[in-house]
């Protein structure tokens, strides 16, 4: 099925225009629609402003609480090389001050409601966040729109947060089980953006100044590359209304433009053969990663990846955490997982055991990923896998957070919102057939492997 086919359940939605009762600066109307009025979950609109700004919502009037989100397109793998880390930093400064507020003042406001901030830096977007009552909204989105398209980045900011960051990329060095992560997606992308950490590295942040993250911020920060999302006990003409009045005159006030399209998932990231890494450090446990290249986010197979993930490493019941801890006890974590990207994937085995168990614990893994591609997984346990999937996804909406993320994914990675039940519907539709075709291809690619342990690099032969 081609990327344009991928959802053959479509959305019920209506469209009306709407005029903003905020003056914004920009000539034009808003047009507003519901995309989602889900018996599973509340109704979710969507507007989209003159300047191509987004603002989603869903409505949950039985929450009194509400949690709102600023999410930018942005993210470490559209930094270059001297620029890496730029987006991590740009996230810690914002929280620094601007114009209106000082940093006190941005964290004093919302905790003095009770309520809570905080932002994340991924590979392909960034999201500031935060969470409050229902009746604290208004303060909420004045002060995190505030500090997102107004933050001053004073010179003495930038030194201190430097130190902070610096800090924290030394603590990340300090844990292996972290850092193994960042060493497989090494072994896979390479010098690619995807394969860089999202913090940037010492070499790379030290020299960084503020002319260069003032320029990333400009570039990036822009209205059609913003979406606005909020899930709660809220009202969405009020929320859009809000929104317009806190970003009037500050930088996102802009001329009427398109929104930006989601991430394209072309040209495919190329891969780099199958590779060994191996990380030198005198840990008291091993941590070691076997994977390969996976499936984009789009790709249809995407369901099945999810079953089969299940199945091989999803949990207590699967079969890696069975042979390997279960039965034979030779590590405390083992487990799989897939991480997509808008062009790319991951599949991966993790486990953390003795540095003397490492080659039995790679040994069974290898042939428990060739038995699966060979054979394949039953109909009892893919039905399994099926529940697991099903029921981690709905369980995952049950707060206000996790519904505001649910909003903006789909609206920057997909550019649409799947509904819950054509969701369910979507895993329930995958076939025995679907997820061993799957099984037979990518368990088979060849493997590349990271470790973090008292091992040399010639400890270790690329599988």
């Amino acid at each position: 099925m081609s990327r344009a086919q991928r959802a053959p359940f479509p959305a019920r939605r209506r469209e009306v225009a709407t005029a903003g009762t905020a003056r914004s600066g920009v000539a034009g109307r808003a047009v507003t629609r519901t995309i989602s009025e889900d018996p599973l979950g509340g109704t979710a609109r969507r507007t989209v402003l003159p300047n191509g700004l987004r603002v989603l919502t869903e409505a949950i009037p039985a929450m009194r609480s509400v949690s709102f989100g600023i999410w930018v397109s942005v993210g470490s793998r559209d930094e270059t090389g001297p620029d890496s880390g730029a987006a991590h930093f740009l996230e810690h400064l914002l929280f620094k001050g601007t114009r209106k507020r000082s940093a006190l003042e941005i964290s004093s406001a919302i905790e003095a409601v009770g309520g809570e901030t905080n932002a994340f830096t991924t590979k392909e977007y960034t999201c500031y966040y935060a969470r409050v009552l229902d009746e604290d909204l208004p303060l909420a989105i004045d002060v995190m729109c505030d500090l997102v398209a107004d933050s001053v980045l004073d010179p003495a900011d930038v030194e201190t947060e430097r130190g902070v960051i610096l800090e924290e990329i030394a603590m990340h060095d300090d844990e292996p089980g972290d850092e193994v992560h960042d060493l497989f997606a090494r072994a896979v992308y390479g010098d690619h953006p995807l394969g860089r950490l999202i913090s940037g590295t010492e070499e790379t942040v030290t020299p960084m100044t503020r002319p260069q993250i003032q320029d990333f911020y400009r570039r990036h920060y822009t209205a059609p590359q913003i979406v606005i999302a909020a899930a709660g006990n809220l009202d969405h003409a009020v929320v859009v209304d809000l929104v317009r009045q806190a970003l009037h005159g500050t930088a996102l006030d802009t001329d009427p433009a398109a929104p930006a399209p989601h991430r394209p998932a072309a040209p495919a990231v190329r891969t780099r053969p199958a590779a060994t890494l191996v990380e030198t450090k005198e840990t008291e446990q091993a941590h070691v990663i076997l994977g390969c290249p996976g499936i984009d986010r789009v790709d249809d197979r995407r369901f099945a990846l999810g079953v089969l993930n299940n199945v091989l490493g999803g949990g207590m019941s699967s079969r890696l955490f069975q042979e390997i801890r279960e039965q034979r006890g030779l590590a405390y974590s083992v487990y799989s997982y897939a991480s997509q990207y808008a062009d790319s994937g991951l599949f991966a085995v993790y486990a953390g055991c003795a540095p003397g168990k490492v080659d039995e614990v790679l040994e069974l893994t290898r042939a428990e990923l060739a038995r699966v591609a060979a054979d394949g997984l039953t109909e009892a346990e893919i039905g399994r896998g099926k529940g697991m999937s099903k029921g981690s996804f709905v369980l995952g909406l049950e707060d206000t957070g996790s519904r505001m993320s649910r909003l903006a994914k789909g609206e920057l990675l997909y550019g649409d919102l799947m509904p819950v039940n054509e969701l369910l519907a979507r895993v329930d539709a995958v076939t025995v057939e679907d997820v061993n075709a799957l099984a037979a291809d990518l368990l088979a690619r060849p493997m590349s492997l990271a470790v973090v342990g008292p091992f040399g690099a010639g400890d270790f032969a690329t599988d």
